[in-house]
């Protein structure tokens, strides 16, 4: 069976709407290869591309057409892919916990790798390289939104209704796994504050 074939039967056998990127078939032959097998498909209309080596398996609804992931998942497979780690950018962190009502131009995450800006469908998304590592602490997780939210806030306005805003949000489970991580002095004094002021 041909490099093509061999693509082709695996996807499939891939439910729709399922992310995959170049690298699933990266044992089977060379990049080129790969690469062309997959513009055929996508030529084809199998498979969407949707960043460059990011691919779906369409899913159709008869309301809205094709249904796409989020810009976060596709950085999230990206980042998996590239072996890094990256988190969200404190602003679009506070805008998801409710912290700001002022929605962020573009996306923007800190990453483990270099500084680079990604396209993703007709959203460009900016990675800016972070050596501090507490910045990428439980990056993808409820308890790594706080964080990059209280960063993002920093000392003033770190307040005990800001802290009790991100508790409601990420719950207590996720909020007790935040008090864990390495963090400033004053940030830790900040959660502390939040909670006794709930009793």
């Amino acid at each position: 069976m041909s490099v093509a074939e061999t693509i082709r039967t695996d996807i499939r056998k891939l439910p729709r709407g399922r992310l995959f990127t170049t690298s699933r078939f990266a044992a089977l032959g060379s990049r080129g290869s790969v690469d062309r097998a997959l513009a055929r498909i996508v030529a084809g209309g199998g498979i969407e591309r949707l960043s460059r080596g990011v691919f779906i398996k369409p899913r159709k609804s008869r309301f809205v057409g094709n249904v796409r992931p989020g810009v976060a998942e596709v950085v999230q497979a990206i980042a998996r892919d590239n072996g890094e780690t990256v988190q969200v950018q404190g602003a679009e962190a506070a805008w998801r916990l409710g912290l700001s009502t002022q929605v962020p131009m573009e996306p923007v995450y800190h990453t483990s790798a270099s500084s680079r800006s990604i396209r993703i469908g007709n959203t460009t998304v900016r990675m800016i390289h972070t050596s501090n590592r507490r910045r990428l602490q439980f990056a993808g997780e409820p308890a790594g939104l706080a964080l990059a939210a209280l960063w993002y806030l920093g000392k003033d306005n770190a307040t005990p209704q800001a802290v009790a805003r991100i508790e409601s949000a990420i719950g207590p489970e996720a909020f007790a796994r935040l008090r864990t991580a390495d963090m400033p002095a004053w940030m830790a004094d900040a959660l502390d504050a939040g909670v006794a002021a709930r009793g």
